[in-house]
C-alpha cells in the first residue's frame, strides 16, 4: 500500500470518526428535547384530569409572570388538551426523526 493511499484512508477515517461524533451529539440533544417534552405531556396530563374534578362553577386560576388571573373552565380544559396535542405531535415528530421514518 503506498503513502498515498494511505493518507486517503486516513482522512476517509478521520471524515467517518467526525460524522459519528455528529449523530452522538444529534442523538444526545434529541434525547434531551424528548425527554423535556415527555416530562411536559405528564404535568399536562396530570393537570387535565385535576381538571377533569373540578364542577363547572369551580374557579380556576392561570398564572401568567407573577399574576394569577381567572380562566374559565372550558377554556382552561381546551387550552391543555391543545397544550397535550403539540406536544405529542412534538413527540412523535422528534422519535421520527431520531429513526429516519417520517412520523405518523
Amino acid at each position: 500500500m503506498s503513502s498515498s493511499n494511505i493518507r486517503d484512508l486516513q482522512r476517509e477515517l478521520e471524515n467517518k470518526a467526525n460524522d459519528l461524533s455528529k449523530l452522538q451529539k444529534d442523538i444526545a440533544k434529541n434525547h434531551q428535547v424528548r425527554k423535556k417534552y415527555t416530562v411536559q405531556l405528564g404535568e399536562n396530563e396530570l393537570v387535565l384530569k385535576e381538571l377533569d374534578l373540578l364542577k363547572q362553577d369551580a374557579n380556576v386560576y392561570k398564572l401568567i409572570g407573577p399574576v394569577l388571573v381567572k380562566q374559565d373552565l372550558a377554556e382552561a380544559n381546551a387550552n391543555v388538551r391543545k397544550r397535550i396535542e403539540y406536544i405529542s405531535a412534538e413527540l412523535k415528530r422528534s422519535s421520527a426523526q431520531c429513526t429516519g421514518h417520517p412520523p405518523l
